[in-house]
């Protein structure tokens, strides 16, 4: 009997502390776990936001005359800027060939008097005459027609140079009036184009039912960009037409001074024969 309770004695304590040791490791266990939910997340590094460089401003080029002339023609309207483009055109080609044409026709005409004198006393007209005729300008054409109405005497020599110095005028001053003409008409045909442009500006008005200042400044921009082009064009013209005038003034005052010059040569010349 005594073994049988000791037998139960052990059994009871060893399932005690079966039990003890059993709710000591679910204890442990759930503490662990505990632990591990409880953990603190390591928190993510701050992103450190790199500074954005700011874009360099873009440096605008600067246009070239010709760029702007061509974006000015543009915006003008190429249905009114070329009458005055071409007025331009067709007048330097002009006014060019004159001045190239009056730079050739200019003679030293001391030079020229000289030798004809030397000639009228070495070889008499005839020699005078070769002078003249081998020489280009108008002042030897005028010296030749004036010569070759020697024979005919003093009277008719001044007649014949006054009549061929007409001529020669004549011939100095061709062009002149299409350079005078597209001086006139490039200005005109400027303003033709800006009230064009201004009956449109004011339809553009009409048809948007208000006045907006876009309309009418871009209406009024356009419009008064051919009057600009039509002053340039009758500027640039008109320098150069002085100075022809002043070129055949010039040379006309030659004409005149030595065609005396030579009246008074052949008399002296005739005076001595």
């Amino acid at each position: 009997m005594k073994k049988l309770f000791t037998l139960l004695a052990l059994v009871g304590f060893m399932s005690l502390g079966f039990q003890s040791y059993a709710q000591e490791e679910e204890a442990a266990d759930t503490a662990a776990a505990m632990e591990d939910t409880t953990q603190v997340v390591d928190e993510p590094e701050p992103v450190v936001e790199e500074p954005v460089a700011e874009p360099e401003p873009v440096v605008e080029e600067e246009a070239s005359f010709h760029q702007v002339i061509k974006d000015k023609f543009i915006e003008g309207d190429w249905k009114f800027m070329t009458p005055v483009l071409l007025c331009l055109i067709i007048g330097l080609a002009i006014a060019i060939e004159r001045i190239i044409t009056l730079n050739l026709a200019t003679t030293n005409t001391d030079k020229l008097l000289a030798t004809v004198e030397d000639a009228l006393s070495k070889g008499g007209v005839e020699a005078a005459k070769e002078v003249t005729r081998n020489t280009k300008g108008p002042v030897a054409s005028i010296f030749t027609q004036g010569l070759m109405r020697m024979s005919e005497g003093i009277d008719m020599v001044e007649k014949s140079i006054i009549a061929y110095g007409s001529v020669e005028m004549g011939r100095l001053e061709k062009g002149l009036v299409w350079v005078s003409l597209f001086i006139a008409l490039a200005p005109m045909l400027g303003f033709m184009g800006t009230v064009i442009g201004m009956i449109g500006a004011f339809d553009a008005i009409e048809a948007a039912g208000d006045i907006s200042p876009q309309i009418v400044a871009n209406g009024i921009k356009v419009a008064l960009l051919t009057t600009v082009a039509g002053l340039i064009v009758g500027i640039i013209l008109q320098v150069f037409y002085n100075y022809l005038v002043s070129k055949i003034d010039s040379l006309v005052n030659q004409m005149e001074d030595a065609s005396i010059t030579l009246v008074d040569l052949l008399v002296k010349h005739k005076l001595s024969n």
